[in-house]
Parts: structure tokens; sequence; C-alpha cells
């Protein structure tokens, strides 16, 4: 930690946590203060109050570190998307009061919500002071790549990785690294596009519209909202610092109206694709159809999606009225699992199944009965919940920010700074710190992930598109 800054504005961190626990007498107004707390924390730490901000670039230049994009996604989502959930226990049907006189309110569910509520910003608190803890810029460059070999550079990651991610993809025991770099294709491949329009490359423009588009249509008939709305973010994102009122004009709204359009999309994709009975082709036409028939209809069924699906409050309520009460806390076991997730199967053909040692927990807990074709694998914050309670969230998510942030150090020292460390190979390849994962599955990512970069780091090196400073 920064011995230059003062710890008590770390501390001013884990004040709504604090407050909000004061208030645990009183669900309602204790919810609201950690809710409305997460939002404190993202100006103490944006506005470089708790600790100043990076000044090796302008701001529009470095939203792909930790501090800016891994925050706002992993802590926004896991802090924010809860309010649905909460206003619908309280008796709100699309933000207004139902006037149904057979609708009861379920304390018990409000006061478990206000709980894993404080958890949240208990663990935004936590997973914030990590990265800043470990945050300093600007990075001492060893390595470094000439300006005018960049764009060029991209481009040619963009369609190297690509069939590379498809060879994964065919070889048994190896699909893991699949992900890895059908991610770090699409990064290359957007963060090219976003190079070669402004320095006017006519070819290279039109192969990267190309490969964005085909990488937009996959991630439509992936049944999955996320790779939708992370298609068109992070092209924005790499836009905005050349073209900043154009971005904001398109990229703003488009994104709201993904928001409002994907639930309806994606139940319907789904429904049709996910049985079987269509293929994606078929199920994506259908579920545009239906998409654009039900917002002609008014059908309000984004008010479900929004309660139910956009949070996982309503699974964390689950795990937290079961343990300790019920089942103890895991301690060290699924650390150990995730050790055992890491093993490739290629290496380990009779390795039990990462998936069903993440949904034994689901069912010891109650979440989903045994044998219901359904994944509901926990978030990080409830594995860390699991593990040891309040001191395994707090120790749980500080971990979780300070590896986000040293590995995007690492990129940075080893690929030259920002551009090829950050927003390439740490966005590219470690794509998982956005969301979370069970514990499993992300020490599983990371840990071949960093393998992963480090073979890239030697091959640029052998072919000299890296120099030594």
């Amino acid at each position: 930690m920064d011995k230059n800054q003062p710890i008590e504005r770390y501390l001013v961190l884990f004040l709504p946590f604090g407050i909000a626990l004061l208030f645990q007498s009183d669900p309602v107004l204790s919810y609201f203060i950690a809710w409305i707390g997460t939002n404190l924390i993202f100006y103490l730490t944006l506005s470089g109050w708790v600790k100043p901000l990076p000044k090796d670039r302008p701001i529009a230049e470095q939203v792909m570190r930790p501090i800016f994009l891994v925050q706002i996604i992993f802590a926004g989502y896991m802090s924010w998307s809860s309010i649905f959930y909460f206003l619908n226990l309280l008796g709100y049907d699309n933000f207004q009061k139902t006037d149904n006189i057979y609708f009861v309110i379920d304390h018990q569910k409000v006061e478990l919500t206000a709980l894993c509520q404080r958890y949240y910003v208990l663990g935004h608190a936590a997973f914030v002071t990590g990265i800043l803890a470990f945050m300093k810029y600007p990075v001492k460059k060893k390595y470094f790549i000439e300006k005018e070999k960049i764009a060029n550079m991209l481009f040619i990651t963009a369609i190297v990785t690509l069939p590379l991610s498809v060879l994964f993809l065919r070889i048994s025991g190896l699909q893991q690294f699949y992900f890895q770099f059908s991610s770090l294709s699409f990064i290359a491949g957007t963060l090219a596009l976003a190079f070669a329009i402004p320095l006017k490359k006519i070819w290279n423009t039109a192969f990267c519209v190309l490969l964005y588009i085909s990488n937009f249509y996959e991630a439509l008939i992936s049944g999955f909202k996320e790779p939708i709305i992370i298609s068109v973010l992070v092209l924005g994102l790499f836009l905005y610092p050349n073209y900043k009122k154009l971005v904001t004009v398109i990229f703003v709204p488009a994104l709201l109206i993904l928001f409002i359009f994907l639930p309806t999309y994606n139940q319907v994709f789904r429904e049709n694709n996910w049985s079987g009975d269509v293929d994606a082709d078929d199920a994506y036409k259908l579920a545009l159809d239906a998409t654009i028939k039900s917002e002609q209809s008014g059908d309000d069924s984004n008010w479900g999606f929004l309660v139910y699906r956009l949070s996982e409050v309503d699974m964390f309520n689950e795990f937290v009225q079961s343990t300790p009460s019920n089942i103890d806390f895991y301690g060290l076991q699924l650390l150990k699992q995730s050790a055992i997730a890491v093993v490739p199967r290629a290496f380990w053909p009779s390795k039990p199944s990462t998936e069903e040692l993440v949904m034994e927990r689901v069912y010891d807990a109650g979440v989903i009965r045994r044998g219901a074709n359904v994944s509901a694998k926990p978030a990080y914050i409830v594995d860390a919940y699991l593990s040891w309670g309040i001191p395994g969230i707090l120790i749980g998510l500080f971990f979780y920010g300070a590896i986000a942030q040293l590995i995007s150090l690492k990129a940075e020292y080893l690929f030259g700074g920002y551009t090829l460390g950050t927003a390439l190979i740490f966005s590219g390849l470690f794509q998982i710190f956005w969301r979370g994962l069970s514990f499993e599955f992300l020490v599983n990512s990371v840990f071949w992930s960093y393998i992963s970069m480090y073979v890239i780091f030697r091959i640029l090196r052998y072919t000299g598109v890296l120099e030594e400073v």
C-alpha cells in the first residue's frame, strides 16, 4: 500500500458497510444505505480522492485499467443490480407500487437481501482497496514496440488468434484455451478497427469490420447477453478517445436499447435453440422477430428479467440462509478444488468435473434440486462468503482486486505500455475479471491466461516485435 497516502482515506471506503450495519434493525433503510454506499465508493475512487488516478495518460485513454473498467463492470454489476429485486420485494412492478390487495411483503427475504447488500458493499470496498493498494503508474518500461507497428500488430493478432481458438476447441481436453484466444481475437480485432479508422487504412478497416460483424453475430447466437453487450461496449471504449461526441451519441443509446431488448431476445432464442428444435440461425430470426413484436405490443417481460435474472442476489440469499446455520463454512476446500481445476484434462483424463464440483455446493444449499437441468454457479463473492463468512469476503475481494491490478501492471511491463499490455493482453486474456465466477473457474482461467501471456511475450521477443529499451 502507498505509504504516502493516508490510510484513513482507505478506511472511509468501509463506512457505508459500517453505517448500514448500525441500521440493520431497519432492513429497508439498511439496504438503501448499502446500495447508495456503492455510489459513494465509485465517487471517492474514480475522482482520485482516495488515491490519485494515473497521470501517464488522459482518462479517456486508460479506461481499460482495473480501477476503471473492471471496477465499474464487476462491482457495478455486483452491487447495483439487486435494486430491482429489492423493489419487487417491496411490492413494485415496473417501478409502480402494486395495488394487489393479496400482496404481502416477505419480511424474511427483505432482511436477507439487506444483509446480502451489506456484503456487496463490503466486498466492493475490499476489492477496490486491493486495486488501489498496488496501483502504481507509470509502469517502468523494459520493452517497447514502435508506434507505427502497433496497428499492424493488432491486425495480425486478430487474424492469428482466431484459427488458434478454433483449433483449441477441437482438441479434447484443451477447450479452456478456446475461450482465452477467442476473447483475445475479439479484443485485437476491435482494437485494430479502432486504430485503422482514424489512420484511414481501408483494407485493414474493411477486414476488421467483417471480423467485428462475425464476432457480433456469434454473440447473438450464443444465447448469452454478456457477449452482445461487451461487443458494443468495447468498440465504443476503443473509439472514444478519437470520436468522443460520436461515441456518446451512438453507443450510449445503443447500450440502453440492448438492455431493453435483450431479455426478450435471449428468452425466445433459448426456448427455440437450446431445446434442440431449431438451429441457431433460425432461432436468431425468430428471436429478433419476437423482440420487435413484443416492443410494439408493450410487453413488460423485461421487469421479470431485471428482478430475477439481472441480479444474483436471490441465489445469494439462499446461500446466506443455509451457511453456516445448516452447512459449515468451507474453509480451504474451494481453493483445493480450484487447484484440481487448474490441471488440464488432457493430462488428467479422469479429473473430476469442475462443473460438478461447483454444483455440489449449489445442491447442498438447496438453491436448486439435484437432477435439475439448470446451471446456477455461485458468484465470486458468494464463494468468498461460503469459505469464511465476512473475513472471507474481506480477504477474497481484496486479493481479487490486487491480483487484477498486478497482472495489468505486469502486462504493461512486458508489452511496452498500456495499448498492448492492458488494452489488448489484459482485456483479452483476463476478461474473466470483468464479471468473476466461482473460485474453480476463475483460478483455472487466470492461471492459464497468465501462462498464455508469457508464451505470447516470448514469441514477440523472439520475432523482434518487442524490443528491449
